[in-house]
């Protein structure tokens, strides 16, 4: 739910910044502004911030209609308007960025708002104390790195997928993912390995088709190198084998990262390693430390990788050049593919609860309709 606005005494300090955003279906007619949403179908969370925001626009057009829909999340009405079910969804842009991927028919049709701030919502009262607590706890968590740190874990993997990628993901997940997904969870398993994040760097790799060839000769669905398949003793065409030797191999990377180095940040730095080979991952290690940086926190080591492209900066270091910004996307488009299966599982599992239990529950009123059927005849 999007934060109400609040007097500035019963408000924390911003911890971050969110624009409203109208979404449509992709096809459909598109709105420029708000006029354009008069006499259609608009959805908003019952309660939210949304709802106040088309309550103030009424006051300008009166012909404006919307619909405040309860027990739904921001991505439920996103997922009608993608089904067609809905004109119009009033969404935050964030819930919208990480998960715009999961519903390819959809598009931000324009910002409603401003960017505005978030902030914790304190009640009024005589006694402050609260409001002091949370004022000093939120202005250190935004001094000491926190914010930030939760801001990156959150949201740094979000990537531009655009309406095309949006829906070639969504394809595959449907049409080629559940062929293989069974054994990406076996595998997963047997490394410790998270099976979205296996599942996420198979589709970066080759979209998870099994016969995918790049120019360099890489190949299969995990795309190993023939030196590397062989020192893996795997066959990199047969799907089984590639996807296990290639969570070996990511495996056989992370662990080479000194141990020092924490998670996440730890799986980011393999996986930039998988793509662009250890030694250029250490080069720049090295050079983000010689210019002020951590080389134990993948953002900082993510902002220097594309320096390995410049020769005043690759000149000395051990491996030389490297093509550093494709290591940098790769992560995040892991990172983003792997938020989008885990949001996607979770829905899934949902779903499957729900009918469950409504099963059951058909069932259980089914035998009290035959308990009751059985004591009327035998009356």
């Amino acid at each position: 739910m999007s934060p109400r606005p609040v007097a500035s005494r019963c408000a924390s300090p911003s911890y971050f910044e969110i624009r409203q955003q109208v979404i449509y279906r992709l096809g459909e007619e598109r709105p420029r502004k708000a006029s354009d949403l008069e006499g259609k179908k608009v959805a908003v969370i019952a309660g939210s911030a949304h709802a106040e925001e088309m309550r103030e626009l009424a006051r300008r057009y009166p012909d404006l209609m919307w619909e405040e829909i309860s027990d739904v999340d921001a991505m439920e009405l996103v997922e009608m308007v993608d089904q067609g079910k809905l004109h119009y969804a009033v969404v935050d842009s964030n819930a919208y960025a990480v998960h715009r991927g999961l519903y390819p028919n959809t598009g931000i049709a324009f910002n409603l708002t401003q960017f505005q701030p978030v902030a914790w919502a304190l009640p009024q009262g005589s006694d402050d104390s609260l409001y002091r607590a949370a004022r000093r706890f939120m202005l250190r968590a935004n001094t000491n790195g926190m914010v930030a740190e939760l801001r990156e874990e959150f949201f740094g993997h979000v990537s531009k997928l655009n309406a095309g990628g949006a829906q070639a993901f969504a394809k595959s997940s449907r049409e080629r993912l559940p062929r293989w997904r069974e054994t990406m969870q076996k595998v997963a398993d047997d490394y410790q390995l998270d099976w979205h994040l296996l599942a996420a760097l198979s589709y970066q790799e080759s979209h998870w088709n099994p016969r995918a060839k790049s120019r360099t000769g890489v190949r299969g669905l995990m795309m190993l190198t023939r030196s590397t398949a062989r020192d893996l003793g795997v066959n990199r065409l047969d799907p089984e084998e590639s996807i296990e030797g290639g969570a070996r191999y990511i495996v056989q990377i992370r662990d080479k990262i000194p141990e020092r180095i924490r998670e996440p940040d730890r799986t980011w730095m393999a996986l930039a390693a998988y793509n662009v080979g250890y030694g250029h991952l250490e080069d720049a290690r090295v050079l983000t430390e010689k210019m002020g940086g951590n080389p134990d926190r993948w953002t900082d080591v993510r902002d220097h990788l594309p320096l390995l492209a410049k020769r005043q900066y690759h000149k000395n270091t051990k491996h030389g050049y490297a093509r550093g910004w494709e290591p940098v996307t790769y992560v995040q488009n892991i990172r983003h593919y792997q938020a989008l299966l885990s949001w996607s599982s979770r829905i899934e599992e949902q779903r499957l609860a729900a009918a469950d239990a409504e099963a059951a529950q058909e069932l259980a009123d089914s035998t009290q309709i035959d308990v009751e059927a059985a004591a009327a005849s035998a009356l």
